[in-house]
């Protein structure tokens, strides 16, 4: 197992502790504050929030996976290791999952339980998807092969589609889509349009396996 992760080659930066558990802790802060946010969103009237806000409809935008997603492949790709980065998107999920379903429950007065088992089954594999998540960022045809399976999964997160219809969630989801693909882009435009490719075709492979609405 050691020898096939050395060669996909990914470089490790070594970095202080002190660093590390300021970074961690910045992480763990940033989870708080949204999951309190997309909860404080969830439990306001629509109508009582600026207009942009109601427009692009936020509060389901939040309600859905390709947002947290996006930012966990971003804590995950730019972790210094592989398991800084499980160790960084696990406490990331804990501190939005936490505040979000403490909101719930002491503020909004109600507890949905078998959704909140959704995001505490997604928080408790995270560190094992981030370790595999942070390879992306590497050189090797693995590497490669990793980022264009994450491409498929935003893919299937940003749109829906069928053998007569195409159409995307929202246009934020189209706005993550772009940013994964900008986080995850290669060295040449070449091997980016490559791997872009290869992820839609492993989009529409997964969606024919296993369709799965992310919403």
């Amino acid at each position: 197992m050691k020898t096939f992760l050395n060669n996909i080659r990914c470089e490790e930066k070594s970095i202080s502790t002190s660093r590390q558990v300021i970074d961690t802790m910045a992480i763990l802060f940033l989870g708080i504050a949204l999951g309190t946010f997309s909860k404080f969103l969830d439990n306001t009237a629509s109508n009582d929030l600026p207009f942009i806000f109601e427009y692009l409809d936020v509060g389901n935008f939040l309600g859905r996976f390709a947002i947290w997603v996006l930012i966990a492949i971003c804590i995950a790709i730019y972790s210094n290791s592989s398991i800084r980065a499980s160790i960084n998107v696990f406490v990331f999920f804990a501190g939005m999952v936490t505040s979000y379903y403490l909101y719930s429950n002491f503020v909004a007065g109600f507890f949905p339980k078998s959704y909140a088992m959704i995001w505490v089954g997604f928080t408790a594999i995270s560190p094992l998807l981030a370790f595999i998540c942070w390879y992306a960022k590497g050189t090797s045809k693995v590497s490669f092969s990793l980022s264009a399976m994450i491409i498929a999964v935003l893919f299937n997160m940003t749109f829906v589609y069928g053998w007569i219809y195409f159409e995307m969630y929202s246009l934020l989801e189209l706005l993550v889509f772009i940013c994964g693909l900008a986080v995850l882009k290669r060295n040449t435009i070449k091997d980016s349009i490559m791997m872009t490719a290869m992820g839609i075709v492993l989009a529409f492979v997964l969606n024919l396996l296993v369709p799965f609405y992310y919403g």
